[in-house]
């Protein structure tokens, strides 16, 4: 199972925290802090937005994520979850996401979809493997798949849908237990979770994240000229929302 690979997770948040300059862990209170941003009426779909290492809930606002939504005409709630790598650090981001955000919610609407940036994408990657009952579509901008050894990996193989994982994959061998689950798009997307993919030309991510575009529909994928940040996020945010994926219902 993915989740059992979370003890290599925390390896590689510490690696993270380290390239984030920061010193200290912040507090992982119980329930996970949410900021609410309600649409008009009563939509029947609800985003569960996943902030980046460094970012706070309060960032999706501030980017404009719900008003680009609600004049693309998308009807929708959005929740903003202060997921932080703390959750990560402590392998609790699965059950907290799960008992203090989405079961609760999940009889109000008739879709969930997780939104993930950067390493909240991975964050709703590692949850929709453990509940994809709960998910009904994942917008992944500019995620963390891995380090640059499996990403070698994946690409020397020709890609995705030529890769092969390990016959026996180590209960802590995240990464590849990440790429293993996502390999289920290189054999069709029927029957999956729609997966929504945008990045940046220059991110430091992109060749991660081309990997996984490769294998998708053409249409499901979205690319800008920027880097690792919320310009670039915010230009691809604006291009998703005006395909109407998110429901106009």
């Amino acid at each position: 199972m993915l989740d059992r690979g979370l003890k290599r997770f925390v390896l590689l948040a510490g690696h993270l925290l380290a390239l984030a300059g920061c010193a200290r862990l912040r507090p992982t209170p119980v329930p996970l802090r949410t900021v609410s941003h309600p649409g008009t009426g009563r939509p029947a779909t609800l985003l569960v937005a996943l902030p980046g290492r460094r970012d706070r809930p309060e960032d999706f606002d501030r980017y404009g994520f719900p008003a680009m939504a609600s004049q693309a005409g998308a009807k929708v709630d959005l929740i903003a979850a202060d997921a932080h790598l703390g959750y990560y650090y402590k392998r609790t981001i699965v059950d907290r996401l799960h008992a203090d955000v989405i079961a609760p919610a999940r009889p109000q609407y008739r879709r969930i979809w997780l939104v993930g940036v950067s390493i909240g994408g991975t964050g709703a990657l590692l949850y929709a493997a453990r509940h994809p009952e709960n998910v009904d579509g994942i917008v992944l901008l500019a995620p963390f798949l891995g380090e640059r050894q499996v990403i070698d990996e994946v690409a020397a193989a020709g890609g995705l849908r030529n890769w092969t994982p390990p016959q026996s994959l180590a209960s802590d061998d995240f990464q590849r237990q990440l790429w293993a689950w996502l390999k289920r798009y290189a054999q069709g997307s029927e029957g999956q979770i729609p997966l929504y993919l945008g990045y940046g030309s220059r991110d430091s991510f992109a060749r991660a994240n081309g990997l996984l575009g490769e294998v998708l529909p053409k249409e499901r994928v979205f690319t800008v000229d920027g880097g690792h940040d919320w310009k670039a996020w915010r230009a691809l945010w604006a291009e998703l929302v005006g395909t109407g994926a998110l429901g106009k219902e």
